[in-house]
């Protein structure tokens, strides 16, 4: 039996929960399980999983292979655990050092060619691997910038599969497959990444930092704007509804 452990984030609304992905391999007939009330998208996983893990160069465990998510009582939605499941199972089957993996969050779809595809609330999902304590967050290339809005954590913007198992393992790239390029958590390398303010036109910069109180309306409108999501702020005249929502 071999056993490997990573972590994703569960998002409920906009509250992010840790959830942790064990991969055990046993002996058995050969199939992938996946327990913990994962709801349709993430049942699905089963076959993207394995195909982006072929597709990679990497060889299917050829035996019973059963990927356990907990707490089981939180209910699991989306395709971004993917990246998670697959490293489990990787480090289950000693493909990829376990060590590696401790202290980072997965998040992102895979592709059946091994691509990762980005993934909607990034940022809220990033933010509660913070609080939790994680140090890291692996995510798809296109949700980096949206990720390195969280300053306490080094991101890891990841193009695919192969190229995330290529820097777990230490070697170069693979042809192909790109690389995984890791943002440390200072403003200089947020603003390499183009995390920098947008200017509009005739020149004015328009800037969250200028909003003073109203913290819970503009963690709400952050979100929003980074996941795309539509908003709509209620209250009083003379509050800032339009300056935070401009």
């Amino acid at each position: 039996m071999a056993l490997a452990r990573t972590h994703a984030i569960s998002l409920v609304g906009v509250h992010g929960h840790p959830v942790e992905i064990e991969a055990d391999i046993e002996n058995g007939l050969v199939a992938l399980l996946l327990v913990g009330l994962p709801d349709t998208a993430l049942r699905e996983a089963r076959d993207r999983i394995r195909s982006a893990i072929v597709n990679s160069g990497e060889s299917w465990p050829q035996r019973r292979i059963t990927v356990g998510l907990s707490p089981a009582s939180l209910p699991k939605r989306g395709s971004g655990f993917d990246l998670g499941i697959a490293a489990a199972i990787l480090a289950a089957a000693g493909a990829v050092p376990a060590a590696r993996l401790a202290g980072m969050v997965l998040l992102g779809e895979l592709g059946l060619d091994g691509k990762v595809r980005p993934v909607p609330g990034v940022l809220p999902a990033v933010a509660a691997a913070a609080a939790a304590g994680f140090r890291m967050a692996a995510v798809p290339a296109e949700n980096a910038p949206e990720a390195c809005l969280v300053p306490q954590l080094r991101v890891a913007a990841v193009p695919s599969l192969g190229a995330l198992l290529d820097w777990l393992r230490g070697e170069p790239g693979r042809p192909g497959s790109g690389r995984v390029q890791v943002v440390e958590p200072d403003e200089a390398r947020r603003q390499a990444a183009g995390l920098t303010a947008v200017a509009q036109p005739g020149g004015q910069v328009r800037d969250l930092a200028d909003v003073v109180g109203q913290p819970t309306a503009r963690r709400a409108a952050e979100i929003c704007a980074a996941g795309g999501h539509h908003l709509l702020l209620l209250g009083p005249p003379g509050v800032g509804k339009p300056m935070l929502g401009f």
